[in-house]
């Protein structure tokens, strides 16, 4: 039960044409290299940032073109393709960062919106509001990827440790986390976030990060990653546009949970 994952790291434009050409690409190098997996950033196609804003650029999701491109992509390759997220349209006139899994014969296998919103302060006028465009999800998803199961996050949600136990405590042995995280946080805390969740949970974290600065200003720190159940990082995408890919082997994250079988162990505790 082993299989090749892989990473896409790109910078999303406001021209959804332009990226789909640039992802098109960069999947196909990564089926060409084995991967039987492949998952791309949050936003990763149609992205404009303003006055710690977000704006993807937005479609109802019958309409959405980016949906139509990777789709056909999926079943001509055949691989399993996790689509990080594409902004698209709420009822209540803001947007869904909404994450696809297809697969390998292009179908939407599952949806996922994300549940936490950026909303933080760190001081220097870096301030983000990302609920002020963005509508929050409210429901967890444990997909279908290749040979075994993948919990479904989005960038902020990395924070939020309750969201990958329970996961995990469903039966995922994989845990995705694509993001288009910033240079601050990411410099102080993509790693050390994305080790812990994997050791945390006995399973592999697979975490596709926009790299560059987007148009607005905003800078994404890259380094994609691919952590093992044991913590230990397999593949860093650092800061330029490219692929990363490593070996997923479903039985190091079986055999880890053997080990140290902490997902059985959480007791009831009472906080005064």
């Amino acid at each position: 039960m082993s299989f090749r994952a892989a990473c896409i790291q790109n910078t999303a434009t406001t021209d959804i044409g332009h990226d789909i050409g640039v992802l098109g690409a960069m999947i196909r190098e990564a089926a060409g290299r084995g991967a039987a997996f492949v998952a791309t950033p949050e936003y990763c196609a149609g992205l404009d940032t303003r006055e710690g804003k977000l704006f993807p650029v937005a479609f109802e999701e019958a309409e959405h073109p980016v949906l139509p491109a990777m789709q056909a992509l999926a079943d001509e390759l055949r691989i399993w393709l996790l689509l990080g997220s594409i902004g698209v349209k709420a009822p209540d006139g803001r947007i869904f960062n909404r994450s696809f899994m297809l697969d390998p014969e292009g179908r939407i296998a599952a949806r996922y919106d994300k549940i936490h919103l950026f909303d933080i302060n760190l001081g220097e006028g870096r301030v983000y509001q990302e609920s002020a465009t963005i509508a929050a999800g409210h429901k967890g998803v444990v997909a279908p990827c290749a040979e075994g199961m993948i919990g479904l996050s989005i960038c902020y949600d990395i924070r939020f440790p309750q969201l990958y136990r329970s996961y995990a405590q469903a039966g995922a042995q994989m845990l995705a986390a694509p993001a288009a995280f910033t240079r601050v946080t990411g410099e102080a805390h993509w790693h050390v976030l994305q080790r812990a969740r994997a050791i945390e949970n006995g399973a592999y974290v697979i975490s596709p990060c926009q790299s560059g600065t987007l148009l607005g200003g905003a800078e994404c720190f890259g380094h994609s990653l691919i952590v093992d159940p044991w913590g230990r990082v397999l593949a860093d995408g650092g800061e330029e546009q490219g692929i990363i890919t490593a070996e997923i082997d479903l039985e190091l994250a079986a055999d880890t949970r053997r080990r140290i079988p902490s997902l059985k162990h959480d007791r009831p505790f009472a906080v005064p």
